[in-house]
Order: C-alpha cells, then sequence, then structure tokens
C-alpha cells in the first residue's frame, strides 16, 4: 500500500532497514521506524495546528506505543489521547501529559483514582453513569474534572466493537442528569470517525459523525455552557486540519500522520509528512508451486497490502491475499519470474497501513537517518516494552 510512497520519500529507511535484518540485527517480523521522521512530521502537525488555533492530542498505538518515539513526539504535541488504560499508563510514564483519557475505551472505575490523579485535560464518557463515576472520583480528590460527551455514532459510521455514546436526541436528558454533578464539568464533545478517506482517492471527507459532533455542541451551548470543545479524531493530517478547523473542530487527533500512514498519503506521496516505518521479515520457505512464503505476525488484516521488495535480487512480489480470521504464520508471494529471486533467508520489506499494538511483532527504532548517520536506538515488543538495553539517544 505504502511501498512506492517510502521509496519515493525515505529510501533510507528501506536500505536501513534491510541492511539491519541482512546483519542480523533485528529479527523478522519487525517494524523499523524512522525516529527523526517522526519527529518532523510532529513539528509539522505543530505548526499548522498552531496556525489554525487548533489543540493536538496524538494517538501511539498504531506505532506500539512505543516509549522512545513517543518521547520525541512530545517535543512538540505535548499531550495524548490514550485509547485505553494501558496506553495512558505507557504515555504517562514517557513523560507526555494527559490530554483526552477514554475516547475509544472507557476507563475502568477502579482505576479513575490512577489516572484523574494525573490531572487530565478531558475524559470522554459514553453515558452518564461513566459521568457519575468519573465525578465521585474527581470529587473525592478535590477537583472538578473536565469531561467530553461522546456521541453516539450515525447510522453506517459505528465500527464493529466500539458501539456506544449518546444519542443526540437524549442529550438534553444527559446533561440534565451530569450538570447536577458537583464533580465534572462538561467541556466539550466528541465522536468518531469524523473524517474518513476514499479508498480510491485518497481525498479526506467529513463522515455524517462531525455535522452531529458539531449539533451537539450548539445544543449543550444553548444550555449555557461556554468554551466547548469540539474533538474529530479519525484521519488527522497537515491537510485535514484546515477541513476540522472549518467544520468548527478545535481539537484533533493525529495518529497515522505522524509516521505518513494515512490512506491519502498511499495516493499522494507529496503530502507533507513523510513515510516513517516499514515492515521487514524474510522468506521462510518455498511451495512446491514456487510461491515464497514469508514469516508472519505484522500482518494486520485491514492493510491492504500489494507487494514486497527482496532486496537482494530487487524483485518486487505481489502479496497474496489472505483470509483476515486465520492466523498469519506465513503470507504468501507471487511465484518470481526467476527462481533465483527469493532464497530462502532472504530480507523482505514491506509497507502498509497497520495497528502495530495488535500485532505479535518487533518494533525496532533508528535514528539519524535524516543525517545520514543512522544507528539502532532500541528493540521493543509491540506493546511498547524494550527488548534490549537502549543505546543512549
Amino acid at each position: 500500500m505504502f511501498l512506492d510512497t517510502v521509496l519515493t520519500r525515505n529510501p533510507e529507511l528501506v536500505e536501513s532497514a534491510a541492511e539491519l535484518h541482512t546483519s542480523g540485527a533485528i529479527p523478522p517480523d519487525t517494524y523499523v521506524i524512522d525516529l527523526d521522521a517522526v519527529e518532523a512530521n510532529a513539528r509539522l502537525l505543530a505548526a499548522e495546528a498552531e496556525r489554525l488555533g487548533m489543540t493536538l492530542w496524538f494517538v501511539a498505538k498504531q506505532f506500539g506505543r512505543n516509549p522512545k518515539l513517543i518521547r520525541a513526539i512530545a517535543q512538540h504535541i505535548p499531550r495524548f489521547a490514550a485509547i485505553d488504560l494501558p496506553e495512558a499508563r505507557i504515555l504517562h510514564a514517557s513523560g507526555a501529559r494527559a490530554g483526552n483519557l477514554g475516547h475509544l475505551v472507557q476507563i475502568p472505575t477502579r482505576s479513575l483514582p490512577e489516572v484523574l490523579a494525573w490531572r487530565p485535560e478531558a475524559v470522554t464518557v459514553y453515558d452518564a453513569a461513566n459521568a457519575e463515576a468519573v465525578g465521585r472520583e474527581a470529587e473525592r480528590l478535590g477537583t472538578v474534572q473536565d469531561v467530553l460527551v461522546r456521541l453516539q455514532g450515525a447510522p453506517g459510521t459505528v465500527y464493529p466493537g466500539q458501539e456506544g455514546g449518546v444519542p443526540l436526541d437524549r442529550l438534553d436528558d444527559f446533561a440534565e442528569r451530569v450538570e447536577r454533578l458537583p464533580g465534572v464539568r462538561i467541556a466539550g464533545v466528541t465522536a468518531f470517525p469524523c473524517v474518513l478517506c476514499d479508498p480510491v482517492t485518497g481525498e479526506p471527507e467529513p463522515t455524517a459523525n462531525l455535522p452531529l459532533a458539531v449539533a451537539a455542541r450548539d445544543r449543550l451551548a444553548a444550555r449555557g455552557h461556554e468554551g466547548l470543545k469540539l474533538s474529530a479524531p479519525s484521519a488527522s493530517s497537515v491537510t485535514t486540519l484546515a477541513l476540522l478547523a472549518r467544520h468548527g473542530a478545535t481539537h484533533a487527533e493525529p495518529g497515522h500522520a505522524l509516521t505518513g500512514t494515512t490512506p491519502l498519503h498511499a495516493v499522494d506521496a507529496h503530502q507533507p509528512e513523510r513515510p516513517a516505518y516499514v515492515y521487514v521479515t524474510e522468506v521462510a520457505h518455498t511451495l512446491a508451486d514456487g510461491r515464497p512464503a514469508v514469516l508472519g505476525g505484522g500482518f494486520y488484516p485491514r492493510a491492504r497490502i500489494k507487494q514486497a521488495l527482496l532486496p537482494r535480487s530487487g524483485a518486487r512480489l505481489a502479496v497474496q491475499d489472505a483470509p483476515a480470521e486465520n492466523i498469519d504464520y506465513y503470507r504468501l508471494l507471487d511465484v518470481p519470474a526467476t527462481p533465483d529471486a527469493a532464497r530462502i533467508g532472504d530480507t523482505a520489506v514491506l509497507a502498509f497501513r497497520t495497528q502495530i499494538f495488535v500485532t505479535r511483532s518487533n518494533v525496532a527504532v533508528v535514528a539519524g537517518l535524516s543525517r545520514g548517520t543512522p544507528r539502532l536506538c532500541g528493540l521493543y515488543d509491540a506493546l511498547g516494552r524494550a527488548l534490549d538495553q537502549e543505546t543512549p539517544s
């Protein structure tokens, strides 16, 4: 999906990743991430948000909650949006500040004392019961916690496993109940997804959830709430921030833009953010019909993977589709033009959209590519835990 883009915009990353695997410095099933590019992308996003008067909360799940990358991003975007409690803990421990907690997964009630002590800018709540739980703990801490109301998504926009939120036609009932709570303040609204990119053209367009969130904010403003935030996550990038601002969003939650891997980047190699990761594996065996099998572990089901590059021979082979319900022990490539193009142990480099935190992959962070002095500065698992001794920055 992104192989042409990364070869055009960041060929040094491909070369470095291949060398790391060939030399044995990293194992197969490893995402190699360019630290310099991630930090540069964060800087671009922060500058555009400042120009538009918006606030950013960055997301870390897609790059494996990696602490080294978190620290680099936080230099430019200090606050994070954590999708769940384990991610929030890693982000907090890495020195980033809590922006929006609970924006996809509600904070478990027994963990509220821990996270509210961090003084997050906002906590997203899906219903009045969650707001009440936040309010009780905030009151016990002697504070008032700002909450964002998660709106129930418009029909046809909600992903399975992400159901929930306050229906617009019940927002007044919700607000009346929450306004009586001394420990919380309704500070704004959010919905998901608010922007999606066309799968063919990559063109970003608002979903029905964005006007829904605007209508909800207006309804809360009519009840007397002031200074309301509107966070509009999904596909947030330098290009889409202006679109969000035009529709009234005050906050965005960039994730894949930090690694230059939104769907827009797949079709437009000239987006401001540079692609910042590749996936490295190796040829494990060859089937009797000549198809090479590469080791798996990181083939995200929704990635729409197209091709693999075998640097030793220079071959680019199509990656065959595989059922999402199967474990990706291997992934098959098309038969190469010559048998010698794919040998056992050969490095394979791919580039596709992923969510590293749901894979069983490794993450290798490389620094110095922008200066022509690449070095491996850490190897981690898919949840941000170091697998070796980090090299000092």
